[in-house]
Parts: C-alpha cells; structure tokens; sequence
C-alpha cells in the first residue's frame, strides 16, 4: 500500500481537514501519478456537504488532476516514469457496453466508476486529488501535452472537457450564434472554447459586473438575465445555449432566446429541480438536453485542442490550507475563474 496525505471532508457539511490515508500498490496497467495539481470544482462542493446524497466519508475530492507518472504496474504501456499525465471523472468503466465501445465510457451502462466517493473493481472508496497521489488504471489517464502549464490544465480535466463535448456534438462553429449562461468556472471555458471555434458568442448573467470580463474572455456581446427588454431584443436568436448554473435559476427566459430548432444543454446541476414550462419547448421545437463530462478520447482530443490553440483557464492558485475558503469563495462567486490547490505544499 501508498501512504498518502490529503484534505477531506470527514463528515457531510463538515469543514475539511488533513487526512492521511492509502491507495493501492500497482498492478497490472495501473501508474502511480505524484499529483501536482488539483482544481476544485463546485460538484466537489456538493459532495463534501452530502447535497447529491450522503455518499461515504471520510470524502477526499478533487477530479481535475494533473501529475507526474512516478510508478508503474508490470503491464503498463502508454506511460513511462517522469510522463506528466491527467486524471478526470471517472477511473473505471466496463470495457464492453455499447457506449464504453463507443468511446462514451462516463455513460457506462454499469456506471463509471468515478474518482471519489465510488466504489473501484477492488471494493475499496475512491478518494480523488486533494491528495499528494493516485493509483489508476493507465486506460482512464490522459497526455498532458507539452505547450500546456500543468497547473492550468488541471481545470480541463472536468471544466474543460464539460463545455468542450457539447459545443462539438452540435457542431458549434462559424455561422453559429451560442449562448453561455454563467460566467463562472465552466462558464468562462464555454466562451473561450465558442469563440476559438469561430461562434458569436452571448453571456447571460446576473451580474453586470460580469460584462467586461465577457468581453476579455471572447463573447460579442452580454446579455443581463434581470433585463426583460434587453431579452426581447435578442429573441429567436440563439443556435445554441449552455447552461452551466448549479443553482435554480428561471429556464423560460432561456428558451425564449433559441431560434427554432435551437436546443438548450444543461452542465450545471443545480440540488433541486428547474421548472420547464412544456409550451417554452412546444412553440419553436426547442429542445432540452443534458450532457456530462466526455468520454476519453474526446477528452484527449480536447486537451490536445488546447495545447494548439493555447487555450487555458484563468485559475487562482492556493494551498491546500486555503480550501475551506476557497470553498466560500466558489459558492459566492468570488474566483475568476477556478481555484487550483498546489498539491505540493501538503
């Protein structure tokens, strides 16, 4: 077994503390990753405070990791020692499922099995990245490529891919006008990854506060949710919106802002349910959707996106001492635009 040292959560709602704990020694294709870096990403925040279920505690989150290969199973191939290497979501998946051969493993049909808070094939609780290291399965990591800084490819690992999948699956480029709602953590990305693709780009936010900073960040224009006339104005005029709220928010407002046939995706989940009224998806054959995370390969290829386009987050680095603030901070809004722990200093 690995000695590790990490932050966790020891009960739901409870600040988190230091924690010692041990992973797996490596077997067959696993590597061992020294963790460099974590980001904290606000579904960490739920699960610490048990708003998605209770799940098991102690919790060690943290799913946007980045490190450097330090040990190897007896049939790893893809990795050497000294590689610097990235672990998202999930860990484990089933291998043969229709959406695990589809390269669509975070929709396992067994259920992936996730970085924290699951159970792995050995029975044992996943804990994730606020930690100093990892034992995975050489399958579920992903290349760092070489033009990205290590600690601003952490947030890519979940806020990256998030925004990334959907712009991809409808074909967000030239020609397209897209909607981003929120401006935080996933919402900064979802601008950056729009305009790079060549969209118009709109931010809808609460904050006008918000409305320069869109503008640095790419959008064309800054639409405030509050303004019932500014929302007329831009009517029937969205290709696409996503949604990265985690919080209940108003959705006919959003609907009413797609063209025919536009469709709304929601990344952010908010801990109760949105009301949808049917008339704001019958009129115009709107459509609602969702998506999660990405499968492996189209998480590569994102991150392989930003390594050519040199597209990174703008991230605050902190200490592993720092969490519980920056865990309030998060919940305010008060981080432009995600905080990433410097797994170095436990």
């Amino acid at each position: 077994m690995i000695p590790v040292r990490g932050y966790a959560a020891p009960q739901p709602g409870a600040p988190l503390k230091p924690h010692a704990f041990e992973r797996r020694s490596p077997v067959r294709h696993d590597v061992v990753i020294d963790i460099l870096y974590c980001g904290i990403c606000h579904s960490d925040i739920h699960s610490a405070r048990g708003e998605w279920g209770e799940g098991t505690f102690p919790l060690v989150p943290g799913h946007e990791i980045v490190g450097r290969v330090s040990g190897r199973g007896p049939k790893t191939r893809r990795f050497k020692v000294g590689d610097v290497v990235g672990v998202g979501c999930y860990v484990e998946s089933c291998g043969a499922c229709p959406s695990c051969r589809s390269n669509l493993e975070q929709h396992c049909a067994r259920g992936p099995v996730f970085t924290y808070g699951d159970k792995d094939r050995f029975g044992r609780t996943t804990q994730g990245g606020y930690s100093t290291r990892i034992v995975v399965d050489e399958n579920y990591v992903l290349r760092i490529p070489r033009g990205l800084p290590p600690d601003k490819a952490a947030p890519l690992l979940c806020a990256g891919i998030t925004t990334y999948s959907p712009l991809r699956r409808w074909n967000m480029g030239p020609g397209k006008t897209l909607g981003v709602v929120g401006l935080g953590g996933l919402g900064h990305m979802a601008v950056k990854f729009g305009a790079a693709m060549g969209a118009r780009v709109l931010v809808i936010s609460t904050s006008p506060r918000k409305a320069p900073e869109a503008r640095r960040l790419g959008a064309r224009g800054f639409l405030l949710s509050t303004d019932k006339k500014g929302l007329a104005k831009h009517a029937s005029s969205l290709d696409l919106v996503i949604d990265t709220v985690s919080a209940n928010h108003p959705m006919e407002p959003l609907f009413d802002l797609l063209k025919r046939d536009g469709t709304l995706v929601m990344v952010g989940a908010s801990p109760t349910a949105l009301a949808v009224p049917p008339f704001a998806l019958i009129l115009g054959r709107k459509q609602l959707a969702g998506s999660l995370i990405g499968g492996l390969k189209e998480t590569q290829e994102m991150l392989d996106y930003c390594g050519r386009r040199k597209i990174t987050p703008d991230i605050e680095t902190i200490a592993p001492a720092e969490i519980n603030r920056a865990y309030a901070r998060v919940v305010k809004g008060d981080v432009r635009y995600r905080f990433v722990i410097d797994c170095g200093k436990f």
